[in-house]
């Protein structure tokens, strides 16, 4: 697995003088940088190239037999997408300009120091990193065909976005960058959090952590952990979510809910992956991939100022938006098939056929908790059902309920007139023509969309019909 730290191929060094060598050697391993090759030869480095796959080359100019300027040529050449750091003491603007115009990546000038040095592998480290994704991306989307389908069985849908989140996140499950999941409550945002551990990092901890509500002191020591004695009653010391998640994966939900102090430490981890448990004077290395998560919009959060900028573009290098239940209601036959068959697992309960009226039923409906409602809709159902068949009282009775916890404002957005105000026999007309439209023509679930019994709204289309006839013979 690849990483800024932990390249997936090594680090090629090039020098002709041994203690060159073996100080880099030494930088780079302190530094956590141990997937290294090296030679003095510099004619043996295109026999090296094409035996063995290079993350990165740190080439010095002069050397015998052949040069480092004729040696970048033959590389650009041959490897063009293998990144070049020149590394010389030759401080001359001409050959700085030639290396860089002949495609070298970066250009040092002995002796470099060791910050300079390490930020410079990581940039090109990064740089083919992204080559390596949107090649992976470009290739999935082509053949729209998923390397790893298994990874995602726990998602059912036959929706088409979601096999493109699906193409999405297999071509960027393998990165080490931080992942945002955005979407409603409900829409699965851990499920897809989970599939990308499960495409990394499968053998290694997956850790779901809720930060919503928590204030700056029990979010440090959530994730953090601490040292005994650090506060009034930390008797023992603590490992925290991140060391918990050595190696693997940590999920942090509800971001958006994140205090200002809070998204400072945050920020800090994801830039340079250390942290202080609290009580400690000793700073701890985390290798855990992290993954976010929000129902909020943290745009506008960054506008109003309640989320920090430079957090939201560190977290969103790969941003996942999960689309409503509302958006992919094609799923509605696949989850309810789904959710009966472990309903009735789960609350020992024999088969039950299903009335061809519930789904354009649940299709009337927007599910404002998305699929996790979905899901307590039908294990309600099945938990009070004695019959063989399912009934859709209980449907209606969570529907009617959610209708009535509509709010003023969002009664309001639903009432839409034009220049010319409707008439009551007008607007009754259209509610009930549009109702039916939602209903499918089941007249039961119109008349919950329209919030009144179904024999009054019978009642309504005979007076409506009794109308037309008469104005017809007239």
């Amino acid at each position: 697995m690849s990483s800024k730290l932990h390249p997936d191929y090594p680090v090629l060094i090039v020098d002709d003088e041994a203690h060159v060598v073996e100080s880099q050697v030494s930088v780079l391993k302190s530094n956590g940088m141990n997937n290294l090759m090296s030679t003095t030869d510099s004619r043996e480095v295109l026999r090296l190239l094409h035996s063995n796959e290079v993350e990165v080359i740190l080439l010095d100019l002069r050397m015998p037999y052949i040069s480092g300027e004729e040696l970048l040529s033959q590389i650009k050449e041959d490897f063009p997408h293998v990144p070049v750091i020149i590394i010389t003491a030759t401080n001359e603007i001409d050959v700085a300009v030639r290396c860089m115009k002949a495609g070298a990546f970066d250009y040092m000038v002995k002796p470099v120091e060791e910050s300079r040095l390490v930020s410079g592998i990581k940039r090109a480290v990064e740089l083919m990193d992204l080559k390596r994704e949107y090649g992976d991306l470009r290739k999935r989307l082509l053949n729209d065909r998923l390397s790893n389908p298994e990874a995602f069985s726990p998602i059912i849908t036959q929706d088409r976005k979601m096999q493109s989140i699906f193409l999405f996140v297999e071509s960027i499950a393998r990165t080490d960058e931080t992942v945002l999941i955005t979407g409603e409550t409900g829409v699965g945002k851990e499920l897809i959090a989970r599939t990308i551990h499960k495409l990394s990092r499968s053998n290694k901890p997956f850790v779901a952590v809720n930060v919503a509500g928590l204030d700056d002191t029990m979010f440090s020591d959530s994730l953090f952990g601490h040292k005994k004695g650090a506060y009034t009653g930390a008797t023992e010391s603590r490992k925290g979510f991140l060391q918990q998640a050595s190696g693997g994966t940590i999920l942090l939900d509800e971001i958006g809910d994140l205090s200002s102090l809070s998204q400072v430490k945050l920020l800090r981890l994801l830039e340079i992956r250390e942290y202080y448990p609290l009580g400690s004077d000793l700073s701890m290395d985390t290798d855990a991939r992290i993954v976010v998560s929000t129902n909020k919009n943290l745009l506008e959060a960054v506008g109003s100022g309640e989320f920090r900028k430079d957090l939201y573009y560190r977290i969103s290098a790969h941003e996942i938006r999960l689309p409503p239940l509302r958006e992919r209601k094609k799923d509605l036959p696949l989850l309810v098939d789904h959710f009966m068959g472990e309903a009735l697992q789960k609350l020992k309960k024999k088969k039950l056929a299903v009335p061809p009226e519930l789904i354009p039923l649940l299709e009337s409906y927007d599910f404002p908790g998305n699929i996790r409602e979905l899901r307590s809709m039908i294990f309600d159902a099945v938990s009070k059902q004695s019959a063989k068949m399912l009934s859709l009282k209980p449907f209606r009775e969570a529907m009617g309920r959610e209708a009535q916890l509509m709010s003023r404002e969002e009664q309001k957005e639903l009432i839409i007139f034009k220049e010319r105000l409707p008439t009551l026999a007008q607007a009754n007309d259209i509610l009930i023509a549009e109702a039916l439209k939602r209903a499918k023509g089941v007249k039961s679930t119109a008349a919950l969309l329209l919030g009144i019994s179904p024999q009054a709204l019978g009642q309504r289309i005979d007076r409506k019909d009794s109308y037309k006839q008469g104005e017809e013979q007239a």
